[in-house]
């Protein structure tokens, strides 16, 4: 066995361990949501927000008040810095807590090396349970799996995926799940999400790790997904951006599926990106954050905050995001259900989606 085998053996063994030691401290275990239900006024207001300009006040006056969309923050491929500091800036930012951590172990954040078809089958179960289609949003190797998940939903690897309970881990022995706005049973693949993201994820690692079938699969973006944004480091030797973001880093879509690739400053680290959560903790940067709307002009830099700021950029590009889908997956299941809410067929031909 030679010395770069040794090596790579040594990272993985190192990632396994960091992972498990950083979330067996952990002894929360949240509970499942209550069935979605929003009350008609509630149901209003959702369906009068504008999903692109959605202020600090109507997240903690309207969405906060609301179930919202489960999200999994996928780890990189060593821990050493987790997505945990990424979950909690969520929850200070007005996102429920239960819908970001792992019902088992109760952490913020989830190990990029669990098995894709296991992970797309927690999602079509959060989906069928809860009503609303998870967002999967992953950091280096975790930003892999994230698209991984996406082409498991699409059939690339397999015919079927089972359904698997993300309280016991167990697969559920069925292969579809009932559809909750139309009661129809359907396939969990073909399953399509609302929004997913990666994070400096990078085609060298998967090479060195393995990681063969997603090589030519990395960049192409499956219709398994209505909108993904994926962001890149300039000079990152980890996500193979040394020499800069050229045209081959760029995802691309393969149908439908509205993609974004976003290229954040070059004082972002690979290992510093996920830590955000001190952005929320300040008025300053938490307000900007807030009213930050995504351009088609390159990023400009934000004013000059105390503070760390490097990372406030992808921080806002991310949670403008977040905010976006959490109100259309709300608006989604209320126009779908706008008989049960109590809402008039005119009030809802009225709104736009």
């Amino acid at each position: 066995m030679n010395g770069k085998t040794w090596v790579l053996m040594w990272v993985c063994c190192f990632g396994f361990l960091s992972y498990s030691c950083a979330h067996l401290s952990e002894n929360v275990h949240p509970s499942l949501q209550r069935p979605l239900f929003v009350t008609p006024e509630l149901g209003e207001k959702v369906l009068s927000l504008n999903p692109h300009a959605i202020s600090e006040r109507e997240v903690t006056e309207v969405l906060s008040q609301c179930p919202a969309p489960r999200i999994f923050s996928l780890d990189g491929s060593i821990p050493i810095v987790s997505m945990e500091s990424f979950g909690r800036f969520l929850v200070r930012m007005g996102y429920p807590e239960a819908s970001i951590r792992d019902p088992r172990s109760g952490s913020y954040s989830y190990s990029s090396y669990r098995n894709s078809a296991e992970m797309a089958g927690m999602v079509a179960w959060y989906y069928e349970k809860e009503g609303m289609r998870p967002m999967v949003i992953g950091h280096s190797q975790g930003g892999m799996l994230s698209v991984k998940i996406l082409h498991e939903l699409a059939g690339a690897f397999r015919e079927e995926i089972g359904v698997t309970n993300p309280y016991s881990g167990q697969s559920e022995n069925r292969h579809s799940i009932t559809d909750p706005l139309t009661g129809k049973e359907c396939p969990v693949v073909g399953l399509k999400l609302g929004f997913a993201s990666a994070i400096a994820t990078g085609k060298g690692m998967r090479f060195f790790l393995g990681q063969w079938d997603m090589l030519g699969r990395l960049r192409k973006i499956p219709d398994t997904v209505e909108e993904f944004v994926g962001f890149h480091l300039q000079n990152d030797l980890i996500s193979g951006t040394l020499f800069g973001v050229g045209q081959g880093d760029q995802y691309t879509p393969v149908g439908s599926a509205k993609v974004h690739n976003v290229v954040l400053p070059p004082e972002s680290s690979h290992l510093g990106i996920p830590l955000i959560e001190e952005l929320a903790r300040h008025h300053q940067t938490r307000a900007w954050i807030n009213s930050y709307g995504p351009s088609n002009e390159p990023l400009r830099p934000p004013p000059a905050f105390e503070g760390e700021t490097r990372n406030i950029l992808l921080a806002a590009e991310v949670w403008f995001h977040i905010k976006k889908h959490w109100c259309l997956e709300l608006r989604r299941w209320i126009l779908g259900r706008n008989t049960a809410s109590g809402l008039s067929r005119e009030y809802v031909e009225k709104t736009w989606y």
